[in-house]
């Protein structure tokens, strides 16, 4: 659980607060996108005490992103009908969040959590697995990619949010969870998965005799950055000389910290904008800087996004791009642009998760809702999801990319060149 106790007050300290916990976190998307199955069921409202009631509606009027005009909202004491009609009000990101959730958030920042293993999405009420963490007790027992979840426990899931069906799954404790599946063949099939706590693997990576490399980023988190290092600097290594280029794979990466793609982007930067974000009050307007050092020496650089590609993926995508510095593949992405932060709730044990910011690519644009365009189109049926090796050879043999490659003076080519190359 958290370490430090805040407690609130009425002199409460927007800059302290933003030292503290600023977009920590650019949360994974709740229902429209890639989910795991350790997202818990909504808290009730009804349960909270007018204190509690008076922080949320005082956070809510100061750091959300959007002014509501609440200072003539509640006449009298805000009861519990009323704080939950409000949160009707905002975007979908902003949730109170009890003791179980905010453990369950700190816990996948730091790459861990308890659950089956399976990333989710929803299409018109139907439950699609889109990934399955190696090693995780859904990947041991056999559950599949684009397996649709018809059941769990017994209970038909059709037209159920994630919170109730994530909700049927923990009601499981310690037990086993029966899930009924139906593949392609409409076969149903039934597992039976006990939850686990499961240790994410944010990063993995592959190295072709050519000299390119391909990492895979699944999530960010506080050991990205290291995960991203560590990986680039074994290849170098196994590679007896510099890498000629590199293909960084965020298809179907949800998101995470914000601080995890800054990091990253930093890496292969030598200067220029990453991303600035923008809200109500003065310290939700950032701007985040490069630092001198490119961990390549300017060796060309792709990236692969694809529809599932969110928030912090969209950033580090973005900052690339926009800086020159890599060209980007697939398919357009999700169009996450706001930021989330966490706020401490009495002793520190409940938050709110509230949107108080919305970030801008490094050229001033808002993907909110949008996307990200790549700069090459590629169905993802095009791609190998699951051989590295087959992912490089055919970025490879992209005329935009394989140009890239045969040029002798790396550090000058950018992903502008690129283009006026096709």
């Amino acid at each position: 659980m958290l370490n430090t106790t805040y407690s609130y007050n009425a002199h409460f300290s927007p800059a302290k607060f933003f030292t503290q916990l600023s977009f920590l976190l650019l949360v994974s998307l709740l229902c429209l996108i890639l989910q795991s199955f350790q997202v818990v069921a909504k808290p009730s409202l009804q349960s909270l005490q007018h204190q509690q009631l008076n922080e949320i509606l005082f956070n809510i009027h100061t750091y959300y992103v959007d002014d509501l005009k609440l200072q003539n909202a509640f006449v009298t004491q805000p009861d519990n009908l009323q704080v939950e009609a409000l949160f009707e009000r905002l975007d979908p990101y902003s949730k109170y969040l009890d003791e179980t959730e905010l453990d369950a958030i700190f816990s996948s920042t730091n790459g861990r959590y308890t659950g089956l293993g399976i990333e989710v999405k929803i299409e018109e009420g139907r439950v699609y697995i889109v990934n399955t963490i190696n090693n995780s007790p859904a990947a041991l027992a056999g559950l599949q990619v684009n397996d649709e979840v018809i059941a769990i426990n017994q209970q038909p899931i059709l037209d159920k949010s994630i919170e109730e069906v994530a909700k049927l799954i923990r009601q499981s404790g310690e037990n086993a969870v029966d899930v009924v599946v139906k593949r392609e063949t409409n076969t149903e099939l039934n597992f039976s998965v006990k939850r686990q706590q499961i240790n994410l693997e944010s990063v993995s990576g592959h190295l072709a005799d050519t000299g390119v490399a391909l990492i895979s980023i699944n999530a960010f988190n506080n050991h990205t950055l290291h995960d991203v290092a560590r990986e680039l600097a074994k290849m170098q290594v196994t590679n007896s000389f510099p890498l000629s280029g590199l293909i960084i794979d965020l298809r179907d990466n949800p998101g995470g910290t914000l601080q995890g793609a800054i990091e990253v982007a930093d890496l292969f930067l030598d200067n220029g904008t990453i991303v600035s974000t923008k809200g109500r009050f003065n310290e939700a307007n950032q701007k985040f800087k490069a630092h001198k050092g490119d961990i390549l020496s300017g060796a060309p650089i792709a990236v692969l996004i694809n529809e599932n590609s969110a928030s912090a993926a969209e950033i580090l995508a973005a900052a690339l791009r926009d800086n020159q510095r890599a060209v980007l593949i697939g398919e357009t992405s999700f169009g996450k642009g706001s930021v989330q932060s966490l706020i401490p709730l009495g002793n520190g044990n409940t938050a709110l998760k509230l949107t108080t910011a919305r970030y801008y690519t490094p050229l001033g644009q808002s993907i909110d809702g949008k996307g990200i365009t790549p700069d090459v189109s590629i169905n993802q049926t095009m791609l190998s999801e699951i051989d590295q090796g087959v992912i490089i050879k055919n970025i490879q043999e992209l005329a935009l990319f394989s140009s890239l490659l045969d040029r002798q003076d790396k550090k000058q080519l950018t992903a502008k060149q690129l283009v006026i190359m096709q």
